[in-house]
């Protein structure tokens, strides 16, 4: 599986219905699960980002369909960052001519 690091940010809708935020993080660790991922961690954060999940995911598509879907409800916008792991990272490295 893959590694990714989603940064979300509220937008205006998400911050109005704060109060469901636990309700839709319970929706999209069943939706990430649902295509054969993992919410390894979530944090809520200070600074530029209102939020940070780490998950693991089958391939970059099964996390797209995920990430769209939840998009689609209007309360977050996210980012997306593909994570290597160190023995990914060495290998990289390794490969370089």
């Amino acid at each position: 599986m893959s590694t990714y690091v989603v940064l979300v940010n509220w937008t205006a809708q998400g911050i109005e219905q704060i109060q469901e935020s636990p309700d839709r993080l319970v929706a999209a660790r069943s939706a990430i699960e649902s295509a054969g991922g993992r919410l390894v961690a979530f944090y809520t954060t200070l600074g530029e980002y209102d939020a940070v999940a780490v998950v693991e995911a089958p391939d970059d598509a099964a996390l797209a369909t995920v990430l769209l879907n939840i998009a689609r409800g209007g309360s977050v916008r996210t980012t997306t960052l593909r994570a290597f792991t160190e023995d990914e990272f060495e290998g990289i490295i390794a490969a370089l001519p």
